[in-house]
């Protein structure tokens, strides 16, 4: 098994917003728990935390549960989270945009989310999908985003 992730980091929109997605390569083994690190610099401002998915036309469902855990300092939880997000309508047709079979759709996550201090964070996040191996799921990543201030 190949253990090798490839995290690509992009950070864009003068700093407001930064990007972090890992390659699940269009296999995903229930057992294969995705990785995503990240620093915080500035813990006192919440984030929106937002998972992006791409998927493409092989992908068998309309849905998807993701368990996602929040871990900070040595790595202790911080929180655990069971999601479903819907990546069909009914008819099957793929929510989200891009062109040709892959789709990227963005599902929020957690609003104004508070992180404990500054430091190094990841959020482990494992498919809860019937399927041990569930095709289809080309990248998985989140985006962090400050709140808006009113």
């Amino acid at each position: 098994m190949l253990f090798l992730v490839l995290t690509l980091l992009t950070s864009c929109f003068g700093g407001s917003e930064e990007v972090y997605m890992t390659s699940v390569d269009g296999s995903w083994n229930k057992k294969d728990t995705k990785k995503i690190e990240f620093e915080i610099k500035d813990f006192q401002t919440p984030k929106n935390i937002i998972f992006v998915v791409r998927n493409n036309n092989e992908y068998p469902y309309n849905n998807l549960f993701l368990i996602s855990t929040i871990k900070g300092d040595k790595n202790k939880v911080l929180k655990i989270d069971t999601v479903n997000y819907i990546l069909a309508k009914p008819n099957g047709e793929w929510l989200g945009s891009g062109f040709g079979a892959t789709k990227e759709i963005l599902f929020q996550y957690k609003v104004g989310y508070q992180f404990p201090a500054n430091g190094k964070y990841h959020i482990e996040i494992k498919h809860g999908m019937r399927m041990n191996t569930l095709p289809g799921i080309e990248d998985l990543g989140i985006k962090l985003e400050l709140t808006k201030q009113p």
